[in-house]
């Protein structure tokens, strides 16, 4: 639904009138459009340690015009505090940051730029991570990236977003695939993360279509966020498979036909949802996203036995039984890709949600415990965790609510099904396996949980 408070602020009356007061005056998000050839649309700015000469092999895939900004110029051109242009991508190596003393670099870096970004501007920090230095001193400059990036983050305004990437050691060659993601529209709605990248064996072949040649099921699919996953991954080059309750049938098949995928109707709950599933995918499959699920909201003291079980049994249950299925038959394929839907509310926590919250939760944790064991078979396994997100469901939520949702955020506003959508995209590529075991908030910096 509309935003109607971004329409106004964004109209010649509305800035005046939201300026002369002091109110936030959230831009429109720029997000992906068919028919786009390179992640940054305007100048990438890089600096800092070794790891930026990685970048520089592929920083003219990205965008056809780059900047140095520091002592070393990697051979490209240098930009000027107060005379370069105006920057819509910010790269940042803080990967030799190992002292107290060295975090100024981070002041002198990003200040003289801060009012030479673009709208929509996309930031990425680099470092390692912390857990793996062997000195202290140089753990704990690491992890001061995290609260620096995170406040820098809900600094930015007209829409900048910015992410901390800690780098593993021989984990270098994925950097590619992750500054495609977060340095472009794809990430519109995604700020203030701390993502890990290892090493991962299986690369990307073609940036344009990079799932070809994989099978993806999607649960859940018939409409909301689930639809908005399929028609990505299939735009992606993915051969998708929907799955949904038999009362979704009709909005499930006409969506398959759209997209050129297949349904299949199955309660995910019932007692043999396993066996059926495995005998739809007599030729296995690569991706696994359990989008399907449901809330049934109470406080703890009214709600019923019906609710929680419910709740539970759907979000949490049916997506271990059935994962456990596909990977004990070899139907998830190695080097598959396991995408959970979790929330926020699963981090932080909500009023009238105890029972949503857990099983979001677990789903969390499912995928932090799962991940080194499927890791033996290249299968890499994480959680979406969105925010609040424009769907059929928000818009009933009570005014008042549904206003606060919204601008509780760095963006000053609610997301829409693409941006998860796009999130999941990237987490199933072959190169994404670098990911595992995480959780990928994609909630515009939500003021709940970190």
């Amino acid at each position: 639904m509309s935003d109607r408070y971004i329409d106004f602020a964004n109209s010649s009356l509305g800035r005046r009138l939201v300026g002369a007061v002091g109110l936030a005056s959230p831009v429109r998000l720029e997000r992906w459009q068919a028919g786009r050839l390179r992640p940054v649309e305007g100048p990438l700015l890089m600096g800092g340690g070794p790891l930026v000469r990685h970048i520089k092999a592929f920083a003219n895939k990205l965008t056809d015009a780059v900047f140095s900004y520091g002592a070393d110029p990697l051979a490209a051109s240098p930009w000027i505090p107060g005379q370069g242009p105006a920057l819509k991508a910010v790269v940042f190596d803080a990967s030799d940051v190992l002292h107290t003393d060295q975090l100024k670099q981070l002041r002198e870096f990003f200040q003289p730029l801060l009012r030479s970004l673009q709208s929509g501007a996309h930031l990425v920090i680099l470092g390692r991570p912390p857990e793996r230095q062997r000195d202290p001193f140089a753990a704990s400059a690491q992890r001061a990236l995290e609260g620096f990036s995170r406040s820098l983050a809900k600094e930015l305004r007209n829409g900048g977003t910015l992410q901390l990437l800690y780098v593993n050691e021989g984990a270098e060659d994925q950097l590619e695939g992750a500054l495609r993601f977060f340095l472009s529209p794809k990430s519109a709605f995604i700020s203030g993360q701390v993502l890990r990248l290892s090493a991962c064996a299986t690369p990307v072949s073609d940036w344009t279509r990079p799932l070809a040649g994989r099978k993806a099921l999607v649960t859940g699919a018939a409409r909301g966020i689930g639809a908005a996953i399929a028609e990505t991954l299939a735009r992606d080059g993915a051969d998708v498979i929907l799955l949904d309750v038999p009362a979704a049938k009709n909005d499930l098949e006409a969506l398959a036909a759209r997209i050129g995928g297949r349904s299949i109707t199955l309660d995910i709950c019932a007692e043999n949802a396993a066996p059926q599933l495995i005998e739809h995918l007599p030729e296995g499959i690569d991706i696994v996203v359990h989008n399907a699920g449901i809330t049934r909201d109470k406080t703890l003291a009214n709600m019923t036995p019906e609710y929680w079980d419910a709740v539970l049994a759907v979000n949490l249950n049916a997506p271990q039984v059935l994962t456990k299925a596909l990977l004990d038959s070899g139907t998830l394929q190695d080097n598959g890709r396991v995408v959970l839907l979790a929330s926020i509310s699963g981090i932080a926590g909500n009023r009238g949600q105890t029972n949503y919250a857990a099983s979001k939760a677990g789903l969390i944790g499912l995928a932090q415990a799962w991940a080194p064991l499927l890791g033996e078979r290249g299968i890499s396994i994480n959680a979406v965790a969105p925010g609040f997100i424009e769907t059929q469901m928000t818009a009933h939520i009570p005014f008042a609510l549904r206003e606060a949702g919204r601008r509780m955020s760095s963006l000053g506003q609610g997301g829409l099904p693409q941006d998860v959508a796009e999130a999941v995209a990237w987490l199933a590529q072959p190169g994404s396996g670098a990911i595992s075991g995480q959780t990928l908030r994609v909630c515009g910096q939500s003021v709940l949980g970190a």
